[in-house]
């Protein structure tokens, strides 16, 4: 090989001249890098006295040829090149040099120590590191680290001799640089650590984290943002790790952390960075921080950071610290369960509200709505507090504050959406006043606050007359409807979007009322479905068709026929505009088209599935990368991340580095520093997989609303489906999931009679179709595959639910497979018992048992999870009873739990267990009667409610006649005071409970005393399940002729007449028959009596 002539050409790739860079480049990959010397000439040139940019640019040429060439260079020349290097690069000067160098070394000490040589570099790096010259000691740290990296695997029995010197080197004197090289080696090692062999590194980098705390400050401090960044990132490592690294300093670095972001007068940067930490705590490690009880500390020190936010216009997108802390308090609230979060923010949300500043009233309220979807069970319990501070936001002088409480108004109706619109006599006037008032005042198109503030009046109205019933929203059109379509002809493009969105929402819940403002809007609404001139545009086309969809469900097929040719022509448009959001929207009208219509949507169904199937069976993007030999595993082959295909390029013989560098051979001088750039961005989801999941879910909608139609495809339907199970993107995972389901459902609902009126119990007794037997354990194959190691909780979540709802309409026959139930049961308890995978912390699982408090969101999985062991319940009958052995410890243990939602939750569990149970229910006896006579009187009335609910049906049930005669007495004590409680349903409840033991022990209840306060009570105005044990202990008593019932008849007779009127679905047919039959016997007794009622007249008259 000709080494002036590779010397030159090497030299040319530095050149300014871009045609010579690229023949200079091809060159050396065609005719020199393929051979061994090639790598000599390069570690020649490294140790050379060239330039710094040339000897950068040879050591990351020379890095990426050594795995190929370093074995095959002559035996005599390596010792030469080892000593050089290592010598050279302890003296460089040039930082970009003695990086790149290092790399070098680290790649030939991962040949060499594979083939037992240079046992040397580790002990000379020990004594560089003792050097009393910074240099040699800032580079033997950094070459620590990136040996560490690269092969620290091969290195434990060196680990005590490191980190002695790490002792020192993290407290380093003299060099930041060494301090934070130090961090990066301990985070290394720690990535590789051994803890159950390695306890002395362990401890040793445990007692390291304060002070590697204290080089953070350091870099905070003195400003240097380079610094801070690679020291957040070595505590991101770390969070990583096994958690023991950082559990025994966990809540000091966390309240570090906090108070490093509160603080104003550092670096936006550094403290944007501490929250992003303390977020990654959260999503990795919230049992630990939950366990520490640290949720209220983080609260309020957001709090105080969210006044910050100054001016900033409401769609500022810039990370700032203001907007981080609003976003770590949602995930707070989300994470957290409301005694750590919600409760410490109300607390100290009064003196923020009150404030004379605007900044901190603004701050007040917006933090308050980032935590509305977190835990809205809870905030709904305090909005007898919240509704007056956001009233007088709401008229606020500051625009920015009315901006914020808007924003907040928003939120709250769309997570608390009954409760809010309960205010709504107050709502609708301010929100209304806040559009007319920025209306009136918007000073051009420039006048971005008060365009805040009527987008953000439609977006209130919006949200609030979604929670809104019908009877109560009609009042309000006349004042709504058209303000709101006066801004359709606004000029800015997203103003238009927000009131078209509010119109939707509104048509939504007023459906018939609407209908005379619905011709008018949809005419001035029409061209705004086929415009297509810029990105705004086809944006307000969404928005637009969505509201369409609204107004369709609302008004029903007859008026909305004559749109519906044209829209569905523009939707099919939409798929063909290359924006994904307007495929979506266009799936989402078709599946609103076909809740519509029905049947009558088959002439458009064949197009419609052909627009899905091709959008489900798209190829997702398939982007190459090349991440050299450090990925040579994955070579050629083809990865998933989010819904996105990556391709690993092939390593090929001729194969250069050179991709590191751009065309005119500038190189970025850290880019040997981190490895995992090449994976930035392919974590995100795709618009491809995003679009799949809507389509998804709107053929669930097609599925269930034209279930006949559509079974000509469902074969094929299923056959796409399959797949997407194990979709990597979780929210096509999740949709795919919930409607194969809907497939089963529908196909079941198409089965005779005699099969859809299933019968509890195993085995079947209905004689099913093999080919629906077929579909069932397709669907439950595929659904276990995925339950039991989901990490996404939304979609066990979602899993949950839909084995409750189709075990409790289609019965037993999915889970006749005793595997299968075996497996339905094992899954169920996991979630329950909190040990699912999903549920789980990043590392160890020590707090876990001991928390007994839980996130709104967490407790949602094993709410789910608790539902569909009630669908279990449902369909197995009296068989239930051997799985209630499985089941009766943890679910009694969450209904003796210290959150009142989970002991009402667990309590109405257990009812419904019984009533699924029946008879079998009796071995249970003792043990389920304790536990409710104790929840009886607990402090919630839901929670008394529910027990009573379960008391009876246990009564009902159970044959265990002589241990609950003991407790009768008891229980009427207990139930006394319910009886006058007009707090969730628990008048209702107590009254079907004492309904059930007069008609099971009337003996044992004083009759006399008991059925005057308890006919005082009717009709039942909850609970209307109650009604069926009421009426049927009133008909007995009628049968065998009980005294007080016939001279309680005058009295009865005014309750029958309600209840046997409107609604119907206050009764069930059997009871209403009953009490027909008994209106009649009382019509041949006293006619007068039953015919001075309206309704009762019409029944013996039928």
């Amino acid at each position: 090989m000709d080494s002036q002539k590779f010397f030159h050409l090497f030299g040319e790739i530095l050149a300014a001249d871009t045609n010579r860079v690229k023949t200079a480049t091809n060159l050396l990959r065609k005719d020199y890098y393929p051979q061994p010397q090639s790598l000599s000439l390069l570690l020649q040139l490294l140790l050379s006295n060239q330039s710094a940019s040339l000897r950068q640019l040879a050591a990351t040429q020379a890095r990426s040829l050594v795995p190929k060439h370093w074995r095959f260079l002559p035996a005599d020349q390596k010792p030469r090149f080892r000593q050089q290097l290592l010598q050279g690069t302890l003296s460089e000067e040039e930082k970009i040099v003695r990086h790149s160098s290092a790399r070098v070394i680290t790649a030939i000490a991962k040949v060499d120590f594979d083939d037992g040589e240079w046992s040397d570099l580790v002990p000379t790096l020990l004594q560089a590191a003792r050097n009393s010259n910074p240099l040699p000691r800032e580079v033997s740290t950094y070459l620590f680290y990136t040996i560490l990296e690269g092969l620290g695997q091969n290195l434990p029995h060196k680990f005590n001799e490191m980190l002695a010197i790490f002792g020192k080197t993290i407290s380093d004197p003299d060099s930041a640089e060494v301090r934070i090289n130090t961090m990066l080696a301990l985070s290394r090692m720690a990535v590789v650590l051994d803890l159950e062999n390695d306890q002395q590194p362990l401890r040793a980098i445990q007692d390291a984290i304060p002070q590697m705390v204290g080089v953070l400050k350091q870099a905070v401090d003195s400003g240097d943002m380079d610094r801070t960044t690679q020291c957040f990132e070595v505590f991101q490592t770390l969070l990583g790790c096994d958690s023991q690294i950082l559990n025994k300093h966990f809540g000091d670095l966390i309240n570090f952390m906090i108070n490093l972001a509160v603080q104003k007068s550092l670096d936006e940067d550094a403290r944007t960075q501490a929250i992003s930490f303390l977020m990654q705590c959260l999503r990795y490690r919230k049992l630990k921080v939950q366990g520490l009880k640290l949720g209220e500390l983080l609260t309020l020190k957001s709090l105080e950071i969210a006044t910050e936010l100054g001016d900033a216009a409401a769609d500022d997108e810039d990370v700032t610290t203001p907007r981080s802390a609003l976003g770590l308090l949602d995930l707070l609230a989300s994470s957290l369960p409301p005694s750590q979060v919600v409760v410490p923010l109300l607390h100290a949300l009064r003196p923020y509200v009150n404030s004379p500043d605007p900044d901190r009233r603004q701050g007040g309220i917006m933090a308050l709505s980032m935590c509305v979807e977190g835990a809205p069970d809870f905030v709904a319990t305090q909005l007898h507090e919240i509704f007056p501070l956001m009233l007088r936001l709401l008229e606020d002088p500051e625009l920015k504050v009315r901006r914020a409480a808007l924003d907040a108004a928003m939120r709250l109706g769309e997570d608390l959406a009954e409760d809010w619109a309960k205010e709504h006599a107050k709502l609708v006037p301010a929100l209304v006043k806040n559009l007319d008032i920025a209306t009136r005042s918007l000073r051009g198109l420039d006048d971005e606050t008060n365009m805040d503030i009527i987008r953000a009046s439609c977006n209130a109205i919006d949200s609030l007359a979604e929670g809104l019933e019908v009877e109560t929203l009609t009042p309000y059109l006349s004042e709504l409807v058209p303000r709101l379509s006066r801004l359709f002809s606004h000029p800015h493009i997203r103003t238009k979007s927000s009131a078209i969105s509010a119109i939707g929402a509104i048509a939504s819940t007023a459906e018939a009322n609407f209908l005379p403002y619905f011709e008018q809007i949809m005419t001035a609404l029409e061209d705004y479905v086929r415009i297509k001139s810029n990105e705004d545009e086809l944006d307000l086309r969404c928005t637009t068709c969505d509201a369409m969809g609204n107004m369709a469900l609302a008004v029903g097929a007859k008026p909305f026929q004559r749109f519906v040719q044209p829209l569905m022509a523009a939707t099919e448009e939409g798929l063909h505009l290359d924006h994904p959001k307007l495929k979506e929207t266009s799936y989402l009208f078709w599946g609103a088209m076909a809740k519509v219509y029905g049947s009558d949507f088959k002439p458009f169904l064949e197009g419609v599935i052909k627009g899905l199937f091709e959008s489900l069976t798209a190829e997702e993007s398939v982007t190459e990368i090349d991440l050299g030999r450090d990925a040579a595993d994955l070579a050629g082959q083809e990865i998933t991340i989010g819904g996105k295909k990556i391709k690993v390029a092939e390593l090929k013989d001729e194969e250069s580095p050179f991709d590191e560098m751009d065309e005119l051979g500038e190189f970025d001088e850290e880019n040997d520093d981190d490895d995992d750039d090449d994976w930035d961005d392919l974590n995100t989801v795709t618009a491809i997989a995003q679009e799949k999941e809507i389509a998804i879910e709107v053929l669930g909608d097609i599925i269930t609303h034209t279930s006949q139609d559509c079974m000509l495809y469902m074969e094929k339907i299923i056959e796409i489906l399959l797949p997407l199970v194990e979709h990597p993107y979780e929210g096509a995972r999740r949709a795919a999931i919930g409607t194969l389901f809907r497939v089963y459902a529908a196909v079941w609902q198409l089965q005779a009679e005699d099969i859809r009126k299933w019968t509890p119990g195993l085995p079947v007794e209905e004689k099913l179709p093999s080919q629906l037997t077929q579909l069932g354990e397709v669907i439950m194959t595929h659904t276990l595959a995925v339950w039991s190691e989901e990490e996404d909780r939304a979609t066990v979540t979602d899993i949950n639910r839909s084995i409750a709802a189709t075990l409790k309409l289609c019965g037993p026959a999915l889970i006749s497979d005793q595997t299968t139930l075996r497996l339905v049961t094992e899954n169920l308890l996991t979630v329950i018992t909190k040990k699912h995978s999903c549920q789980q912390d990043f590392g160890d699982t020590e707090d876990i048992d001991d928390l007994e408090e839980s996130s709104e969101y967490d407790w949602l999985i094993v709410d789910t999870a608790l539902d569909a062991v009630i669908g279990l319940a449902a369909c197995l009958g009296e068989t239930f009873g051997q799985l209630w052995k499985i089941f009766e410890k943890p679910i009694m243990k969450l209904a003796s739990g210290s959150e009142a939602f989970e002991r009402s939750t667990s309590i109405g569990v257990i009812a419904e267990c019984i009533r699924g149970m029946g008879s079998q229910v009796t071995p249970f006896t003792t043990t389920l009667l304790k536990l409710l006579l104790h929840r009886l009187s607990d402090e919630d009335s839901e929670t008394k409610s529910n027990a009573a609910f379960a008391t009876g049906l246990l009564l009902e049930n159970s044959t265990s006649d002589q241990e609950i005669l003991k407790s009768y007495n008891t229980i009427l004590t207990k139930l006394a005071p319910l009886l006058h409680t007009q707090e969730a349903r628990a008048m209702d409840n107590a009254a079907g409970c004492v309904s059930r033991m007069i008609m099971k022990h009337q003996a044992h209840v004083p009759v006399a005393e008991v059925l005057p306060a308890l006919v005082e009570l009717l009709p039942l105005k909850e609970d209307f399940e109650e009604n069926e044990p009421v009426y049927k202990m009133i008909v007995q008593l009628y049968s065998t002729g009980e005294p007080t019932i016939l001279s309680l008849t005058p009295q009865l007779l005014g309750v029958l007449d309600q209840v046997m009127g409107p609604p119907t679905s206050q009764l069930k047919d059997t009871t209403r028959e009953g009490l027909a039959q008994l209106v009649g016997f009382v019509h041949g007794k006293k006619p007068e009596l039953v015919l001075k009622y309206k309704t009762l007249a019409g029944v013996v008259n039928n």
